[in-house]
């Protein structure tokens, strides 16, 4: 899909969880939900520490490594994947949380909600896909990328 300019939104399948084997109901599945992001942050993090461990630097780090020599070409594809790997999961995460079924955010948000509003909740969830789709079709998604470029400028060196 990246190859021919596709977008790769909804390619993400759900993993089923039976909510009968929670102890905490809705207050275990929050923390289920925000799985998948917390480890995006956490790879955003692993990606970033190799970017500063090898490239913190760049300059004299790669300054003794003639260009075109295999060395050279290495570091710079190290360094590429550990860059997207950044910008990547910083994205990934912060749109997985956007408060919207069948997002992450959106369960993580349910765990959350006292039980009196629970019902409303449910009932806007409904239209979960709807909005995001909305907010992809008119252009509003393009704002999230404002802090998705501010945390992941401030995880890279």
């Amino acid at each position: 899909a990246i190859l021919m300019g596709t977008p790769m939104i909804g390619w993400g399948k759900p993993v089923p969880v039976d909510l009968r084997y929670l102890k905490r109901g809705r207050k275990d599945y929050l923390w289920i939900a925000a799985a998948g992001p917390i480890s995006n942050i956490f790879l955003a993090f692993v990606f970033a520490g190799i970017l500063r461990l090898f490239f913190a630097n760049h300059e004299t780090f790669m300054n003794g490594t003639p260009e075109g020599s295999f060395f050279f070409d290495a570091l710079s594809a190290l360094y590429s994947v550990c860059y997207m790997g950044v910008v990547l999961n910083v994205a990934l995460a912060l749109f997985n949380m956007l408060p919207v079924f069948p997002l992450d955010g959106g369960n993580v948000l349910r765990g959350l909600l006292p039980l009196r509003l629970l019902p409303a909740f449910d009932e806007y969830m409904r239209y979960g896909m709807f909005i995001l789709l909305g907010l992809f079709f008119f252009g509003f998604l393009r704002y999230l990328f404002i802090p998705i470029d501010g945390i992941a400028q401030w995880l890279l060196p």
